[in-house]
């Protein structure tokens, strides 16, 4: 989505400015904004551990539009941040002066929200964290539509809206894909500073406490069919994957993208000059039993 975003500032002639915020060391994607101004905050979750490096990080950027100005500021969190945290930063001086927040998208996984809203499948934390980012979120973006009944759909949509405690534009896609200037339209015309606008019981900083990003290295040269099996038979409370392996028959590295049990594979251009790295992504990931699969892999 947030490429589809940057692609729609290409065509209306914008300079966009990027924040890309990832809970661990490494990020994997860098390679997806080149000649973009990126700004990475790696290793902890911009909504607290390091809401710091946001406020340097916005800062800087000031000092640099007064020779390079910018149209627009994209700042992507965790998939863990908690919105009213980073709003609060936002909202605050000087930034508030030099920046007017237009909305607040919330992307929603729809081929697992049942799941996550489950008392025997989730934890209190996860619930409490999705309730937050939905009712903070001016824009709630229900994707991987594609991977979910039409029946199932209407019914998570009608649990999203009674959640919401609010009307809420529910817009629906697949890989992310919406009408962009729908995407940026202005959705937050007043808010409160100083005191959050939002009826709900804050558990800050505690949703982080069972989130886990490891880093795989040393990766062997892998077949693309059995290494889409090694992912697939990873335990399920591992949510995301993504990084950089060589395929075995082409003899180039490729890209994965690991999520609701489905892997994509994109070709990195040689030049960019990236190593094979695994980073995956989970809730109370057992690091024992991680390595175990990973051996499996190393063997093939």
């Amino acid at each position: 989505m947030l490429l589809n975003m940057l692609e729609h500032c290409k065509k209306k002639g914008l300079q966009p400015g990027i924040i890309l915020n990832e809970i661990g060391q490494t990020n994997v994607e860098g390679h997806l904004f080149e000649n973009q101004k990126v700004f990475e905050l790696l290793d902890g979750c911009i909504c607290c551990t390091i809401q710091e490096d946001l406020k340097e990080t916005m800062n800087e950027l000031i000092t640099e539009m007064e020779h390079s100005p910018l149209d627009v500021l994209f700042i992507e969190g965790t998939g863990v941040a908690n919105p009213m945290e980073i709003q609060e930063v936002l909202l605050s001086h000087p930034y508030t002066d030099q920046f007017d927040l237009m909305s607040i998208i919330t992307v929603l996984d729809a081929s697992n929200y049942l799941e996550y809203q489950s008392i025997f499948s989730s934890s209190t934390e996860v619930r409490n964290l999705i309730h937050e980012q939905m009712i903070c979120g001016s824009l709630l973006v229900l994707n991987k539509t594609d991977l979910v009944p039409l029946n199932q759909l209407e019914s998570i949509k009608q649990k999203i809206t009674k959640k919401s405690k609010q009307e809420k534009t529910i817009m629906e896609s697949v890989y992310g894909k919406i009408d962009a200037e729908l995407l940026f339209e202005k959705r937050i015309h007043s808010v409160t500073i100083g005191k959050s606008p939002l009826d709900v019981e804050h558990h800050h900083h505690h949703h982080h406490s069972t989130l886990q990003a490891l880093k795989l290295e040393d990766c062997p040269v892998v077949r693309k069919k059995e290494f889409g099996k090694w992912l697939k038979h990873l335990p399920a409370n591992v949510l995301r994957g993504k990084g950089f392996v060589e395929i075995e028959s082409s003899h180039q590295l490729y890209s994965f993208q690991y999520a609701s049990r489905k892997v994509a594979f994109t070709p990195v251009p040689a030049a960019l000059n990236r190593k094979p790295v695994i980073i995956l992504i989970g809730l109370g990931l057992d690091t024992e039993q991680i390595n175990d699969h990973w051996k499996q892999l190393v063997k093939q």
